[in-house]
């Protein structure tokens, strides 16, 4: 088990996990995590369904009890402490409101050991921060689900916890209530300073909210970075094809440098280890492919041509890679080109935008 080392030198993380691992029955949920989250980070947990994130999170908040491994907060091992005795507040995506409380009585249920002035104060506080002064006299269901979801932010917010968890609370909205909500999260967070952990399924969520996004799969981490280092340089197939749009093309790594795929041989940085004739798996962004006129790359063919609000996204088929790939272009790209299915076009790769992962 890794060692705790800014805990021994009296610097402690708002969150330290080392050997994390637990089960239910022959189905290993988490394989041994270890993670940092520093005070004020507003982490993201990242992944497909079945990947351990949300069991990683209901371990940390003792909700389901972790097999080995340690969870320490703030310098204080809360391993193997109850629910009750752990710092944290929680938002389920299913709000979790009592429907006979109002929502200022919703929001101050935690409060019962402040003053009747304090607990009244604080909540008024709440209600004006997450902007339903006006309605904190209804009943959850008088009120919508973007408006039941802020209570529930504000009711885990209220006894001002050292850690905030959130698993999928935007899942349940609609598109236009989720990108609201979604800013107002982040906007709170910051305001607040509040150590965050939010459990997610949607990648462009992350990419939005996260100082960090912790990509799991398999019970295991991936990856952890920022969004922009995570979505450039990708350190497994997993987390390039799982994170945004990706082309994944086969190849085999060339003597010279490079990498053939089909009858091209494309410029590419090697993976660590590889060596010629090694089988690589070719990942480029649809953002980051060139459509240029006829002569100034590989020859191709547009497939379709579909718009999609800020960009266009093109399928062209290239001959020499015998592969079909997707591009992103914006509306001046487009008409500069005059493309249309069925029309040529030259497609290249700039070799910086490119990476490259041994095949399995």
């Amino acid at each position: 088990m890794a060692p705790l080392p800014d805990t021994a030198r009296g610097v402690a993380k708002a969150l330290e996990i080392r050997g994390l691992t637990k089960s239910f029955g022959a189905f290993k949920a988490l394989g041994g995590i270890d993670l940092d989250v520093e005070a004020g980070e507003f982490v993201c947990f990242l992944g497909p369904s079945g990947c351990g994130k949300t069991t990683l999170l209901r371990a940390i908040a003792g909700l389901d009890r972790q097999d080995g491994g340690r969870i320490v907060q703030s310098g204080r091992d809360i391993s193997l402490l109850p629910v009750a005795a752990r710092d944290f507040g929680i938002v389920f995506q299913s709000y979790a409101l009592f429907p006979n409380l109002t929502a200022s009585d919703n929001i101050g249920y935690g409060l019962n050991r402040l003053a009747k002035a304090d607990r009244r104060r604080r909540v008024q506080e709440l209600v004006d921060l997450i902007g339903l002064a006006d309605h904190a006299h209804k009943y959850p269901s008088a009120l919508s689900g973007g408006q039941q979801q802020r209570v529930a932010l504000a009711r885990a917010l209220a006894p001002s916890p050292g850690l905030l968890l959130l698993d999928e609370p935007l899942s349940a909205l609609d598109a236009q209530v989720r990108l609201y909500l979604r800013d107002q999260l982040r906007d709170l967070q910051t305001r607040l300073g509040v150590t965050t952990i939010m459990v997610t399924h949607d990648q462009e969520e992350a990419i939005a909210v996260a100082d960090r996004i912790v990509v799991m799969n398999g019970g295991a981490i991936e990856q952890v970075g920022r969004p922009e280092e995570i979505y450039a340089r990708p350190a497994t197939r997993f987390v390039a094809e799982f994170l945004g749009d990706t082309n994944v093309l086969d190849g085999v790594v060339l003597p010279e440098g490079g990498v053939r795929i089909g009858t091209a041989a494309l410029s590419a940085g090697s993976p660590g280890g590889a060596r010629a004739g090694d089988r690589v798996a070719f990942c480029i962004r649809p953002s980051d492919i060139v459509l240029s006129a006829t002569g100034d790359g590989l020859a191709a063919t547009v497939r379709s041509v579909e718009f999609r609000g800020g960009h266009y996204k093109v399928t062209v088929h290239a001959g020499a890679l015998a592969a079909t790939l997707r591009a992103e272009i914006s509306r001046a790209q487009k008409e500069a080109l005059g493309l249309a299915p069925g029309s040529a076009v030259a497609v290249s790769f700039p070799a910086e935008s490119a990476v490259l992962f041994l095949a399995a």
